[in-house]
C-alpha cells in the first residue's frame, strides 16, 4: 500500500495554492510545511507532498510497511538490489513520534521508502 507520494513544482506557493484549491473538494487541505515542502492530506496526516526545486525534481514515494523489522528488511532488500542509502532505517520525530523509515534511492535516483506509524 502507498503511504504517500511527493512531486515536484518549481513555485512552492503557486504550487501550494493551485492544490489546496483544486483537492479541498475532496478533503484535503495543507496539513504541514517544512523549507522547500508543504503536505496536504485528508484524515491526519499528509499523504500528497509537494516539493520545490528546479529541473530535475527526485520523485518520492513511500510505501506502507505493517512494522519496524518489515522497514528494516525493505531497507536492506534495496541495497542488496543496487539502491544507495537515502537514509538507515530508524525514527523520524520531526514528522511524529513513531515515524519509522528507511530512504533508498532507485537507480534512477528517485526516493523511495517504507515506513511505519506505529512504536
Amino acid at each position: 500500500m502507498i503511504d504517500h507520494i511527493s512531486i515536484g513544482v518549481r513555485d512552492l506557493e503557486k504550487g501550494k495554492a493551485f492544490y489546496a484549491a483544486a483537492l479541498a473538494p475532496l478533503g484535503y487541505a495543507v496539513m504541514m510545511e517544512f523549507p522547500g515542502v508543504v503536505g496536504l492530506g485528508e484524515k491526519g496526516k499528509p499523504d500528497f507532498w509537494l516539493g520545490a526545486g528546479e529541473g530535475v525534481f527526485r520523485q518520492h514515494v513511500a510505501f506502507l510497511a505493517a512494522d519496524r523489522k518489515t522497514v528494516d528488511a525493505f531497507y536492506e532488500a534495496a541495497i542488496r538490489a543496487g539502491g544507495k542509502d537515502n537514509g538507515p532505517p530508524g525514527l523520524r520525530p520531526m514528522y511524529h513520534p513513531n515515524y519509522y523509515g528507511a530512504f533508498v534511492l532507485d537507480p534512477d535516483g528517485n526516493n523511495i521508502e517504507a515506513v511505519c506509524h506505529t512504536p
